[in-house]
């Protein structure tokens, strides 16, 4: 669960009611950013949640490293980086015991958006470059659209976590441009998927969790 949110205050009550229908949560860059962020993780271990801290860090190698040790010790399952070679392998190589997920290509990009940023190859193709070349660089995963899983399941031959962003139940009118549901996520190969605004601004998160918890278990059933 995406705790999109502009305030710890908000998270934590946004937790309290969701209480025990969600386990993992992603701490993002509003949240990140508004205030001592470290004792609402500490919070969310007393409560004997997962975390998951998704900064998608980009800067020159060294600051990077240096990033990633301050989330050392801290019960955070898992961080992300949205950089080059040496960036993820900086990363990886300061990292003692949080795994290291690296960015693949934004959900929120369509082939227009790849254009003005100077990709002139396919969304597919440079999906699988980078998921390659991260899990080379010692990553645990990936963060990439539910439509490119099965491609990468197809071309990279071992085994890794793929996160999916970008899930909405119905078709989808909000700023996630590559969205895929539940279903089709976990049957091309997904291990974890990432939800936010579908559970956060539904009338009853608690109820629409469940409703997802539901879906994904008839996913892995299948």
């Amino acid at each position: 669960m995406a705790l999109d949110v502009p305030s710890h205050q908000q998270a934590q009550a946004l937790v309290e009611t969701l209480g025990n229908t969600v386990w993992f949560y992603k701490v993002g860059l509003e949240l990140f950013l508004s205030g001592d962020v470290f004792s609402f993780v500490e919070w969310l271990t007393d409560r004997r949640k997962k975390i998951f801290v998704d900064l998608k860090l980009f800067d020159v190698p060294t600051t990077v490293a240096r990033a990633i040790r301050q989330l050392q010790g801290r019960n955070i399952t898992f961080a992300t980086v949205h950089g080059n070679d040496s960036m993820i392998r900086a990363a990886t190589e300061a990292s003692r015991d949080v795994g290291i997920v690296a960015v693949t290509a934004l959900t929120s990009l369509d082939r227009g958006d790849l254009d003005d940023l100077g990709f002139q190859c396919n969304i597919g193709d440079l999906v699988c470059s980078r998921a390659r070349r991260a899990i080379e660089h010692g990553c645990v995963g990936v963060v990439a659209s539910g439509q490119e899983v099965s491609l990468i399941r197809q071309h990279i031959d071992q085994h890794f976590l793929v996160v999916v962003p970008g899930i909405r139940p119905v078709k989808n009118v909000d700023d996630q441009k590559r969205t895929v549901t539940v279903n089709k996520a976990f049957r091309d190969g997904a291990d974890y998927i990432v939800v936010g605004r579908p559970i956060r601004d539904a009338q009853n998160p608690a109820m629409a969790a469940e409703i997802l918890q539901s879906q994904i278990s008839e996913a892995l059933e299948y």
